[in-house]
């Protein structure tokens, strides 16, 4: 997922940094709540594909102790110092490289296959990477489902950021991403002969997080919104002062959460 594969939020920007606190404030309470549904606990060997930042592994650390195992990879694993033991991280990226060793309890992604242009065979892949018995857990985006970012268009601030999430989809679809993936999780569980397979969207319709959300995404994708004909860099420096009162209610793509069990 390197920007130069066409990854549109390139983590190695500085910008990458606040995207992943605004995500775990938002959807973290969401994640964590669906993985303790499974029966998460002391002893457990996870997986957490696509990490980004260190809330996630940090939450199963916590519940597996010190006799399970957080494995938590990324391509770009500057963003996840400070993690002791039972975590290890380690640089690896899912669309190329073979899956750790190891059958797992749980394996889980956040927001990384509706980028990959190979996304169904690498869910397939970390299906097989699941012990018998054990689950895999993967969320992810479907902005076509709910693609605006004021569903209350009231005023000029609304349309402007409606206008410029707009801009936001197009550059997405340009780079491969399925906009409609989410809702298409259910079936390629299936497909990937898992069974016990459920699930469920979420999104706010509005937070600071979701504000510090949007603001730091149009700052990442500023030139090349710009440079396309997607918005122009008055638009964007109002989008951005809007974003810095409380009155603009922005909410983001709905996260679909699926889960599946592979059989015994």
């Amino acid at each position: 997922m390197t920007h130069e594969d066409g990854y549109l939020l390139d983590n190695r920007q500085r910008e990458a940094g606040r995207r992943f606190d605004a995500l775990a404030e938002i959807f973290d309470p969401w994640t964590r709540d669906h993985l303790d549904r499974l029966g998460l606990t002391a002893g457990w060997r996870c997986w957490e594909v696509g990490a980004g930042g260190t809330s996630i592994p940090a939450a199963l650390a916590e519940r597996v102790g010190s006799t399970g195992l957080v494995l938590a990879t990324d391509i770009e694993t500057s963003w996840l110092t400070g993690l002791t033991a039972p975590v290890e991280v380690r640089r690896h990226d899912v669309a190329k490289d073979e899956p750790p060793a190891g059958d797992f309890d749980l394996v889980h992604a956040r927001l990384v296959l509706v980028h990959l242009p190979e996304r169904a065979e690498v869910l397939r892949r970390l299906a097989a990477a699941v012990r018998p018995g054990g689950w895999l857990v993967v969320e992810d985006a479907d902005p076509a489902l709910q693609p605006l970012a004021c569903p209350d268009e009231r005023g000029r601030a609304e349309e402007l950021a409606n206008h410029i999430r707009r801009g936001f989809r197009t550059l997405l679809a340009q780079r491969g991403v399925d906009l409609a993936f989410g809702r298409s999780l259910a079936a390629l569980l299936r497909g990937a002969g898992l069974g016990d397979v459920r699930a469920e969207g979420y999104f706010p319709l509005t937070s600071p997080a979701c504000r510090e959300l949007e603001a730091a995404t149009v700052r990442q994708l500023r030139q090349q919104l710009v440079a396309n004909g997607l918005a122009t860099e008055a638009e964007i420096d109002q989008h951005l002062a809007n974003l810095r009162g409380e009155d603009l209610d922005v909410t983001t793509a709905p996260l679909i959460t699926c889960w599946g069990r592979r059989p015994a």
